[in-house]
């Protein structure tokens, strides 16, 4: 895959970052022996957006591709934010990205022991996640270069930001492709001198080009169309609660979104979104199997899920390809929830052992009687 290309090709050289930043970033390019592969058309409404259609060129010979300088490294932030605007490489999947604007978020870290004078012991069968206290950390909304985006697609969904349709169809979804959620950590700034240095039909929509603005400062300014659809989609994009638990060196983090209600067969329908990001923290070489879920509902109902891998995918997880991350959904006919279980994960020598997924509350706390503003088929 590209994305291990680039961590092989530049992400060695992180180690010396902080003591040289002028390290040029490679990115892979496809040859003209690829297959252009074309997407469904999705429309969408907002602000007056186009429809979006994604286009991917993949290569069909690995000699087909080669290197091309896209920027320079830059100093990372320790402390404050990045702005709107500021061009990425992402740490784990090795993406081109931009961030859209920040989001600050509550990290319930199960990994993190409270000291002796906070902690209280847990009731017997608790699955509760706010016995563990929260920290504030941010995260970014950002566009996909989709040039990169079939080079990451087997680790990471690239259309994983689903929204409920407004629609009569009480489980009609849709997705914005390359539209994603990052982590401060994970963002590896870096400087252009393109104009349109990614590939995006949303780009030019939300972001413009401003050779003026004082550096340190990001060249891209947001334009009112992106504020306009920041505003109006709030509660259906914000991200509020992160839940992060590592077991056996298997850190797995979870993210929910509420997207909101509908109405079917004279009840109330509420639908949530979860993003699930799995990384192998240690050497061995291990691989995703089976999954076990336990969704309660506050109607009263506790239901069991069990079945082979997630989304359709076994995933290995190397020293090499240590993460993978895809997104699901749940509804419930109650407006509150909670979810937790557990991962069976498989070693080499064919033993296995279950890796705890964090508990995390399904809450739709919103204003639930209006869909996603704008959006439609």
């Amino acid at each position: 895959m590209a994305a291990c290309a680039i961590r092989r090709g530049f992400l060695t050289t992180v180690s010396k970052y902080n003591r040289k930043h002028t390290h040029r970033i490679l990115s892979i390019i496809e040859g003209s022996s690829g297959l252009e592969v074309k997407r469904p058309r999705l429309p969408c409404l907002a602000c007056g957006l186009p429809n979006i259609q994604q286009t991917r060129f993949i290569s069909s010979r690995p000699e087909g591709k080669v290197l091309e300088t896209v920027g320079v490294f830059e100093a990372l932030k320790q402390h404050g934010k990045y702005e709107t605007g500021q061009l990425f490489l992402h740490s784990v999947f090795g993406y081109r990205g931009i961030v859209l604007f920040p989001w600050h978020a509550r990290i319930y870290d199960r990994d993190v022991i409270p000291p002796m004078s906070d902690s209280k012991p847990e009731p017997s069968g608790s699955h509760g996640s706010k016995e563990v206290k929260g920290k504030t950390h941010t995260y970014y909304q950002v566009l996909i270069d989709t040039r990169d985006c079939p080079h990451i697609s087997q680790r990471s969904q690239t259309e994983a930001v689903t929204f409920l349709a407004n629609h009569d169809d009480s489980r009609a979804l849709y997705a914005i492709p390359g539209l994603d959620y990052v982590s401060h950590e994970d963002i590896l700034p870096y400087n252009s001198t393109e104009q349109v240095p990614i590939q995006h039909e949303l780009f030019e929509r939300f972001l413009m080009f401003n050779p003026d603005k004082t550096t340190p400062a990001p060249p891209f300014s947001a334009r009112d169309t992106l504020k306009a659809w920041q505003e109006k989609n709030h509660p259906w994009l914000e991200l509020s609660d992160v839940h992060r638990e590592t077991t056996e060196n298997i850190r797995v983090t979870v993210i929910p979104f509420y997207m909101g209600m509908r109405d079917a067969q004279n009840s109330h329908v509420y639908w949530w979104r979860y993003c699930i990001r799995l990384e192998n923290m240690g050497s061995e070489v291990v691989q995703l199997r089976e999954r076990h879920w336990r969704i309660f509902s506050l109607s009263g109902t506790l239901e069991t899920v069990r079945g082979r891998g997630v989304v359709g995918r076994e995933p290995v997880l190397s020293k090499e390809q240590p993460a993978f991350q895809y997104s699901s959904h749940v509804s419930l006919q109650a407006p509150s929830g909670h979810m937790w279980g557990t991962f069976r994960i498989e070693r080499t020598d064919g033993s296995h052992f279950d890796v705890r997924i964090p508990p995390f509350s399904l809450e739709s706390n919103k204003d639930d009687k209006a869909p996603p503003a704008g959006y439609t088929f």
